[in-house]
């Protein structure tokens, strides 16, 4: 086996790491890949800032190591259900009357954030489902929810916050930051991956007053729920589609675009949508965190 260290999931391993893979593998023929999962998690301490354990990432980790024939993988005991697929999102009643008017017409929104909140995930789903674009079909790892409801409860609006690209030249060069420090940092980075006002709505500056509501207490919800803070935050807009006009009247700074290749395009020849490229610091510091 070579030595070089690899960088996967995040977590550098050396020869010795994978060594020791090998021999838990060997050791526990029983062990799911679950337990095998589960047990590194306990060697290695890899758990988030409030003491959960990080089994997916580990999980993560073990195919692509099995996909590079590092490691041979116990057989699955079950055909695994990917939840992203096979979720059924139940369908909800809306109300379309049009909503126009200003913004005090709507009276005090409120923001919340629901992700530990079960019906107003239902819910929260169901409306990017129905009514966003790129649909929905779930979230894996670090997620915010967001549902803004104007005076009487109505729902205006969702936003979801989730992991950041793993690689974005623009960004990458913006930071100044080394690989192995973007994959020791990269969580302290998210992503806006989805953001609907609903299509019945049409109240001016309402997007802007909805990105900074949620910008200023988005690094204390993230502290909250996973133990650490979020100092810059991404996203990526579809140019042919939209001007991005929101993101900057709420002051994100544009880098550029992307070039048109998906994370899947190992062949350089999966063309996908050129996205504009926004970021926004949640901390003037960001370089110095994002590079300790």
């Amino acid at each position: 086996m070579t030595s070089e260290t690899l960088i996967v999931q995040g977590r550098q391993l050396g020869s010795t790491d994978i060594v020791r893979i090998r021999e838990l593998i060997a050791d526990n023929p029983n062990w799911s890949r679950r337990r095998l999962s589960q047990s590194l998690c306990d060697e290695w301490g890899w758990r988030n800032g409030n003491g959960q354990m990080k089994d997916m990432a580990v999980r993560s980790l073990l195919l692509k190591l099995h996909a590079r024939a590092l490691i041979e993988l116990p057989a699955r005991r079950q055909v695994a259900s990917n939840r992203m697929i096979s979720r059924k999102i139940l369908p909800q009643r809306w109300d379309i009357t049009p909503v126009i008017g200003t913004l005090g017409d709507l009276g005090p929104l409120t923001v919340k954030e629901v992700s530990r909140e079960s019906s107003a995930r239902v819910r929260f789903a169901a409306a990017l489902s129905e009514f966003h674009y790129l649909g929905y079909r779930g979230t894996v790892g670090e997620n915010l929810q967001y549902m803004v409801t104007d005076k009487t409860g109505r729902l205006i609006a969702c936003l979801l916050f989730g992991a950041a690209a793993w690689k974005c030249r623009a960004r990458d060069q913006f930071i100044g930051w080394t690989p192995e420090l973007r994959a020791h940092n990269l969580h302290l980075i998210t992503n806006n991956t989805r953001f609907l006002i609903l299509p019945f709505v049409r109240v001016p500056h309402l997007a802007s007053w909805i990105l900074g509501g949620v910008l200023r207490r988005l690094s204390a919800d993230w502290q909250n729920k996973y133990g650490h803070p979020i100092v810059l935050v991404e996203t990526f807009v579809e140019r042919e589609r939209f001007a991005g006009t929101s993101y900057k009247a709420s002051n994100w700074i544009r880098l550029g675009a992307t070039t048109g290749r998906s994370r899947q395009d190992c062949g350089h020849t999966l063309q996908v949508p050129i996205k504009d490229v926004y970021l926004y610091p949640l901390d003037s510091g960001f370089r110095k965190e994002l590079s300790a």
